[in-house]
């Protein structure tokens, strides 16, 4: 039985009649996340913030190495152009790094859910494998699962952790996700490049294991941007400017996760685990249109549905049944999207607080996300953009009601 809708009112915003779900958001990590929850005996090795012996400003340390500056990512609101940042976390917003200061941002933004995702540990969690010992690297990880439910904990409804796994260890991911999904952790951050670090790539039976647990708990896999690492940030010629070099990145990385949707279907990882969900996040949508519609022509003519009856669907129809794409600022490109296949493997978000973020500041040119949704989604009818904004999510993440 469905709920009818209650009817607008007056002056009643999208984001007054709905409550909408981000579907990627990032914690900027306290400086005292790894050092407090990991054993001393690990010394300076563990994550740490200190001063960059070049620069003096405080930046994250990886097994004495230097790393991201410490607000390097928690540009929301900042009064420069990226690629400049706040140097200090206390001149960021306050709403990266403390959970009650998010909550009354995303008050003020309309957003009432989050799905939270890390910074310093990468998108894939990558950069954890730079503490080099395996023991060390899996603490780690654990130390940042754990501090997800603490920092949460101010309203686990509101706020979402998913997991971040050891996926150098099979065996060790499959505990970890185990472990994280009956804390409340609803999806887990998979790299999209394996093979960039020394695994297997996505399609080998060598991860099987992970995609089995996944289906069996019902947690989405998670591809986030840069998931594979971002050496396309610094594929550009020395000359090009700071800033355009910093657009052309930011693209870059938004058209890289189309390989990881490929990678997922034509694997067969769709068609070996079919109740098992998949999401490109912080993408964009407006390229899934064109990708489905050249993997579907490339299949009939390199005669995959003849040589392989074992695929029982064509790529489209396997996007269409478990995979989902995000965005948050494209609007014709996403509008061709979303009519030409339907609401029902788009999902919204806001990337809060990275530089492309919704998030209006002196050097940006977003608008807050609740005046965005009311200018987007009044274009589509109300069953589309309430698919969108909460009830795909609610289905792909098993979000209580």
């Amino acid at each position: 039985m469905t709920t009818k809708a209650p009817e607008k009112k007056t002056g009643e915003m999208i984001a007054d009649r709905i409550d909408i779900i981000d579907v990627d958001c990032h914690i900027q990590e306290p400086v005292d996340i790894w050092t407090s929850r990991v054993s001393k005996k690990w010394g300076k090795r563990v994550p740490h913030v200190r001063a960059h012996p070049e620069t003096g400003k405080p930046v994250w340390f990886i097994n004495e190495e230097p790393s991201i500056p410490v607000a390097g990512l928690s540009m929301a609101g900042w009064k420069e152009w990226p690629p400049s940042h706040p140097p200090t976390l206390e001149e960021a917003d306050h709403a990266a790094w403390d959970s009650t200061v998010r909550l009354e941002r995303m008050d003020d933004y309309g957003i009432h859910t989050e799905i939270l995702y890390p910074n310093v540990g990468g998108f894939g969690n990558q950069n954890f494998m730079k503490l080099e010992d395996p023991k060390l690297m899996l603490e780690c990880i654990q130390a940042y699962n754990d501090f997800q439910v603490d920092w949460c904990s101010v309203d686990p409804k509101r706020l979402i952790p998913t997991t971040a796994i050891p996926f150098w260890d099979v065996d060790a991911t499959v505990k970890e996700i185990e472990r994280c999904t009956k804390m409340g952790h609803r999806g887990i951050i998979m790299t999209g490049g394996p093979e960039n670090f020394g695994s297997p790539y996505l399609g080998d039976p060598h991860w099987e294991p992970v995609w089995t647990v996944c289906e069996e708990l019902g947690v989405p896999v998670n591809f986030h941007l840069g998931s594979g690492g971002l050496d396309v940030m610094r594929d550009l010629y020395e000359g090009t400017p700071s800033r355009a070099k910093f657009a052309k990145g930011a693209v870059s990385l938004f058209i890289g996760n189309t390989r990881h949707v490929m990678d997922i279907i034509v694997s067969g990882m769709c068609q070996r685990h079919p109740n098992l969900n998949f999401v490109s996040v912080e993408s964009g949508i407006g390229w899934v249109p064109f990708l489905l519609e050249a993997l579907d022509w490339q299949w009939h003519n390199s005669g995959v549905v003849n040589a392989h009856p074992e695929f029982d669907l064509l790529p489209s129809e396997y996007f269409k049944r478990q995979i989902y794409a995000c965005f948050w600022f494209e609007e014709q490109t996403a509008l061709n999207a979303i009519e030409q296949l339907g609401p029902d493997n788009f999902l919204y978000e806001t990337d809060f607080p990275h530089p492309t973020s919704m998030a209006p500041g002196p050097a940006s040119i977003a608008v807050k996300p609740k005046d965005y949704v009311e200018k987007f989604f009044s274009q589509m009818p109300e069953e589309s953009w309430r698919k969108i904004l909460r009830e795909n999510a609610m289905r792909v993440y098993n979000l209580d009601d």
